[in-house]
């Protein structure tokens, strides 16, 4: 049975983080993605530049920060640091969490599973098969999330232990609000946050609908002397889509 060293949680890559940690691929810096319990509130804005009326879209997002558990968890980054991987870095985790996240939740969303190989563990990948099997297409479609989508995010629940054998673990699970212009019945998505957003000039104005959805994705490392360092991901869900 396994003994937990330190635990927070209610529960809880570095070949899946180096491969999407590039300085070149980051999130917009002028898009701040910080610690908070809940997105409260969230404005788009788009306008249109002068050459190729493209659409350029600034999102602000506003978030109440839960102080015990960003105060917890920056002890055991610490603890990660000093007794796991001096070369840590929460910050550079988090921006290829995004990458990852966003990568394979696209891969979820087109039901390519083969394709999580290496990146998901393998029990949970074919959980995730039956489950996205009995989707509908619009849900399906949900699942996806670029990262100009994600509006927020934030590390949730952190674990440091060991296991029969004296393997060390670290498990990390990060929280992702992100938005969506796929089309659901009424009510098929409960909870979902709906926004009537403008697009165009004040002459030519459309309106498109988003959804505000949420999604958890665990990533746990083996930190065992001898074990190569790889991030993989073992816990996905995308709320009202798949639990």
């Amino acid at each position: 049975m396994a003994l937990p060293l330190l635990r927070i949680c209610n529960r809880p890559v570095s070949v899946l983080i180096r491969n999407f940690t590039s300085k070149s691929s980051l999130v917009n810096q002028s898009r701040r993605l910080a610690p908070a319990a809940s997105a409260v509130s969230v404005v788009r804005r788009y306008s249109s530049e002068p050459e190729g009326h493209k659409r350029n879209q600034r999102v602000v997002v506003f978030g109440i920060p839960n102080p015990i558990i960003w105060f917890r968890n920056r002890i055991y980054f610490f603890l990660i640091r000093a007794y796991f991987d001096k070369e840590f870095s929460i910050e550079e985790f988090m921006e290829g969490a995004i990458q990852a996240f966003s990568h394979v939740s696209r891969l979820l969303s087109q039901c390519q599973f083969e394709a999580l190989e290496g990146l998901v563990a393998k029990d949970l990948i074919k959980k995730l098969e039956g489950k996205c099997a009995h989707l509908p297409l619009s849900h399906q479609r949900a699942l996806s999330a670029e990262p100009d989508d994600i509006m927020y995010m934030t590390a949730g629940d952190v674990g440091i232990y060991y296991d029969d054998s004296e393997r060390k673990f670290v498990s990390i699970l990060m929280r992702f609000w992100y938005l969506t212009s796929a089309r659901f019945p009424d009510e098929s998505v409960d909870g979902a946050k709906v926004f009537q957003v403008a697009i165009g000039e004040e002459k030519e104005k459309q309106t498109e609908t988003k959804r505000l959805l949420t999604a958890n994705y665990e990533f746990q490392r083996e930190f065992t002397e001898g074990v190569t360092p790889d991030w993989i991901i073992t816990r996905i869900e995308h709320s009202k889509l798949i639990d």
